[in-house]
């Protein structure tokens, strides 16, 4: 989650001068990491004076948002310098991801640490919108749980959805079957309901391969690749655009469907009301009736690893060409938006071994700038910390950092 720092100028009023510097604080520290952060070394990073930060420090430090202890030295002349650290309790976020075939949920902490995890699997499929994000809404009052046992305090809501999403609803998710769900509103009243008495959480949504890729962005190690395409294989397929570490939603918040590019105009039907879209081919549902591999969710795939591992030819052959597939789609999609690499999570992650290769040769053949090769890491395995969950987590945090006197507690403000 790391984040460009940059003071108001002086034109700001004081409040909000204030306010805006406790957040570049805030980040400065969150953003070392692991590492070492003290006044004098914060001051240097955001162009303030070591007398403003540490006033801003003793603020922070009050309302339980930093922590400090021990002594760090700083190779320099003068007195050692207090080692700052984001506070382990407090504010934290909670991410629900609802996929076709499970409910995901997890809560982050200020430095965007995994915390709390929930996770079960149920086939989502043909179940009533209202019935699926009752059931998300009980394993997030569950989580919640576990998060205050931890003194953390969730202060709202992300969640993390398959298909078109925009304006708070799922417009589409073919999978699922859902067309225009008021997806927050049903999700709140459904939390409110398993949690009364508590305090009501705002909710928000996002597209899951969106919030997935951002998760892979704050967390998953890119080093210094900021501008990437990210494709998570589920029984859909789902991709998100990353550009200078800013997330690429399109005019209307629904860019990155590229489960749905056709590959073949005479091909399957796909659910979505087209023909031979990419999902037909390389989505969950594709590469385990290919592999011969029956059921499906978490068992199917794991039996399909499992075979491809012991050098089965049918499904060695099926994930081969589910590679393909994605290299004939993947490299249209580099033509035309040039990213610095393609991340592929979901399912895809695990089969790398046996899909890279294909789908580096398809992109080697059709990438038309000459700068794709094999084996020159642009195509990636995503990490284990990209999924939409955290992400969706995380994404909440993004609010507490920006602003963390709005989210101070009534009685440490």
């Amino acid at each position: 989650m790391k984040s460009n720092l940059t003071p108001l100028g002086p034109k700001a009023d004081k409040d909000t001068v204030r306010r805006s510097n406790l957040s570049l604080v805030l980040r400065a520290v969150r953003d070392e990491g692991e590492g070492e952060a003290t006044r004098a070394g914060v001051a240097a990073r955001v162009g303030l004076t070591r007398a403003a930060v540490s006033s801003l420090v003793e603020q922070l430090l009050e309302t339980g948002f930093l922590t400090e202890s021990g002594k760090t030295f700083s190779g320099q002349a003068g007195r050692p310098g207090t080692a700052l650290k984001t506070a382990r309790t407090g504010p934290a976020g909670l991410g629900v991801e609802v996929n076709i075939d499970y409910v995901s949920v997890c809560v982050v902490d200020l430095a965007g640490t995994g915390r709390v995890r929930l996770t079960e699997h149920l086939d989502n499929r043909g179940t009533p919108p209202a019935e699926v994000l009752a059931r998300a809404a009980g394993i997030a009052a569950r989580t919640l749980d576990s998060a205050r046992e931890q003194e953390l305090y969730p202060v709202g809501v992300a969640l993390a959805l398959p298909g078109l999403v925009s304006g708070g609803a799922v417009r589409q998710a073919p999978n699922l079957g859902w067309n225009q769900v008021p997806a927050e509103e049903l999700f709140a009243a459904a939390l409110a309901s398993e949690h009364p008495g508590h305090q009501k959480l705002p909710v928000r949504s996002e597209n899951e391969a969106n919030l997935a890729a951002l998760a892979e962005l704050w967390f998953g190690g890119l080093e210094r690749i900021r501008s990437f395409l990210y494709l998570t294989g589920e029984i859909g397929v789902g991709g998100a655009l990353v550009i200078d570490g800013e997330l690429l939603r399109g005019a209307h918040g629904f860019a990155g469907e590229i489960g749905h590019v056709v590959v073949d105009p005479s091909g399957p039907q796909c659910r979505c009301g087209s023909r031979g879209c990419l999902e037909q081919y390389a989505g969950q549902a594709a590469l385990l009736r290919a592999a011969g591999v029956d059921g499906g969710g978490g068992l199917g795939v794991a039996e399909l690893e499992k075979r491809v591992r012991a050098g089965d030819e049918r499904a060695v052959g099926a994930v081969a060409e589910a590679g393909r597939m994605l290299g004939r789609v993947l490299s249209g999609a580099v033509n035309l938006l040039d990213p610095d690499a393609v991340v592929l999570g979901g399912i895809y992650r695990n089969l790398m071994p046996w899909l890279a290769a294909p789908a580096d040769e398809e992109l080697t053949g059709r990438v038309v700038s000459g700068l794709w090769a094999p084996g020159a890491g642009r195509l990636r395995a995503s990490s284990v910390a990209g999924d939409a969950a955290r992400g969706a987590a995380a994404l909440v945090m993004t609010d507490v950092l920006a602003d963390p006197v709005a989210y101070a507690r009534p009685a440490q403000a």
